[in-house]
């Protein structure tokens, strides 16, 4: 059993009902999951994260849970779940589930109970008051300069109950110790089945202060009770934890190696993006060294590019957002919120193929667990017809065929919108295509995941920003008890040589593994580092140990 088995891991995520349908209902499903496990193994992947898969209203990408306890029927049933977890144990892949248990559905039973009888035992499962209080901040999920507040009148309570998200997903007042053994056993029922783990959804909107919810003493030993009992029932379990917050309250959720493993690293991803759209180094640099200073054995962060909502771009200044806008997002029907971007990465960078690698040779080696969103790897673009947050979230595309290879069945039957015609269109962006092509970018990224893979130190060292004396270069190299990895990235479309001021000693014995061409091998002797236009160098040193 490998307990740290996530610090360098490759984690997939995917929506399994736009994944892949094999019943031909429209609808993905977990045997056309099954199926295309083979696809995913060969890719490098190690670990599966599905978004929500239980019984849903489906009013929000099924974060708005029925009953925890039973699969949406539209994807199958336990039967072909325990199927999948072998399958995917059979080539090498873990699999975690999402864990929204911040709120539930209006729909859920003890939603339904606690609303009838104020006298109910599970009235204090959610966060009712008789009167409306003062609103001190607008809800979530209100647009900019729109009025929108947390509280949400209920004629048969006749009550307000407190909604973090959308009005037909009320709170669950975690407070209440009842709730806590409730998801305690929600999480045995899924451990005991098979899963790896739980990607944890808003994990911080579970502590804060909504009207009479009252924490007794420190409201993070929950998270603390949470891992103890993770560990308990399955040793190599993990929680992953969606923390959009700055860094210097990620601590506060890692806790001392006894809350979450892993936290989503979103203060990153959003300078990222400010890098990409100034073609300039200093904005990621810095964002990197904002990071805690010691992330321990069992503690990691999770990278990523895009996930399956909004890039969200909350962490800039006003500002440096709306340089990201100008740049990636210029027009009004491509934002959100007032805060986000709603289309995928391919398209955002122009479809270009160095822009492209750039962008995820950078995930594969800032430090912390790589997170690939379905369609990443072989270039999907988004939907802009489609409302909301549905624009990234399209079918799958696997061939040139019809309904790209996802469904037989009717095109109008289809549970999302396929994207065809145009440069991201099944007919030109499909997996078939791109398999066959040893040049394609889904055969780059099966390479860049395999050097990955084979240097750990990426994902377990200590990150040290390299001043490369050049603000469109980044240069950081990561230092654990096996070796060192060194990475350098050009932002611009100009060819850059720079000269470095390193420890000789250091960097001796390092040597070129992988790059967007075959660079001549450093020497430490003249510590210079040729990268053509958005190029990329990754070096290793292996430590020797008698």
């Amino acid at each position: 059993m490998n307990k740290y088995w996530y610090k360098n891991a490759v984690i997939y995520s995917l929506d399994v009902e736009t994944f892949k349908d094999a019943t031909g209902d429209g609808t993905g499903d977990f045997k056309g999951l099954k199926n295309a496990l083979p696809y995913l193994s060969s890719l490098g992947i190690t670990c599966l994260w599905l978004l929500p898969i239980f019984d849903t209203p489906n009013r929000d990408n099924g974060y708005d849970v029925k009953d925890y306890y039973k699969i949406d029927p539209r994807l199958g049933d336990l039967g072909h779940f325990t199927q999948l977890i072998d399958a995917a144990e059979e080539v090498g892949i873990r699999v975690l589930i999402d864990l929204a248990v911040n709120h539930t559905s209006t729909e859920h039973f003890w939603f339904q109970e606690s609303r009838k009888d104020k006298n109910s035992e599970y009235r204090d499962y959610y966060i009712w008051v008789d009167e409306k209080p003062e609103d001190p901040e607008k809800n979530m999920m209100a647009a900019e300069g729109e009025e929108s507040i947390s509280w949400k009148y209920d004629r048969t309570a006749k009550a307000y109950y407190f909604h973090s998200f959308y009005p037909h997903q009320p709170d669950l007042n975690i407070a209440n110790p009842q709730v806590q053994e409730e998801i305690f056993r929600i999480m045995q029922f899924w451990l005991k089945i098979g899963v790896s783990g739980f990607r944890i959804d808003a994990a911080p909107h579970m502590f804060k202060e909504k009207g009479r919810m009252d924490f007794e003493g420190d409201p993070h030993k929950i998270f603390r009770n949470f891992r103890e009992f993770v560990e308990t029932q399955k040793p190599d379990a993990i929680l992953l934890a969606e923390v959009d917050l700055d860094p210097n309250q990620y601590n506060k959720y890692l806790g001392n190696e006894d809350q979450m493993h892993m936290l989503f690293n979103f203060y990153v991803n959003n300078f990222m993006f400010l890098s990409f759209a100034r073609e300039e180094a200093i904005p990621v640099a810095r964002a990197l060294q904002r990071m805690p200073e010691e992330i321990t054995r069992k503690e990691q962060l999770a990278t990523f590019l895009r996930n399956h909502d909004e890039l969200n771009l909350d962490k800039l200044s006003r500002t440096e957002r709306d340089e990201v806008f100008k740049a990636f997002a210029p027009k009004e029907n491509m934002r959100i919120f007032g805060r986000g971007i709603r289309r995928r990465l391919a398209s955002m960078l122009g479809n270009d193929r160095k822009k492209m690698e750039l962008a995820h040779s950078l995930l594969f080696t800032i430090p912390g667990t790589p997170v690939l969103r379905y369609g990443e790897e072989i270039g999907m673009g988004e939907d802009l017809s489609m409302e909301g947050r549905s624009s990234v979230r399209t079918v799958m595309q696997w061939a040139n065929d019809r309904n790209g290879g996802f469904s037989t069945a009717p095109t109008e039957n289809l549970i999302r919108n396929v994207i065809s015609g145009g440069d991201f269109g099944y007919e030109k962006v499909n997996v078939n295509d791109q398999l066959r092509d040893p040049d394609s970018f889904l055969t780059w990224i099966s390479k860049a995941i395999d050097y990955r893979k084979e240097f750990a130190e990426f994902g377990w060292g200590r990150n040290h920003v390299i001043d490369t004396g050049n603000p469109h270069v980044l240069g950081h190299y990561t230092k654990s008890e096996k070796g060192m990895g060194v990475a350098f990235h050009n932002f611009s479309g100009k060819e850059i040589t720079i000269k470095l001021e390193v420890d000789k000693e250091l960097f001796k014995d390092v040597v070129d593994v992988f790059g967007n061409i075959r660079y001549e091998n450093f020497d430490p002797e003249k510590a210079e580092v040729k990268l053509t236009p958005y190029g990329y160098r990754w070096m290793h040193k292996k430590h020797n140990f008698l």
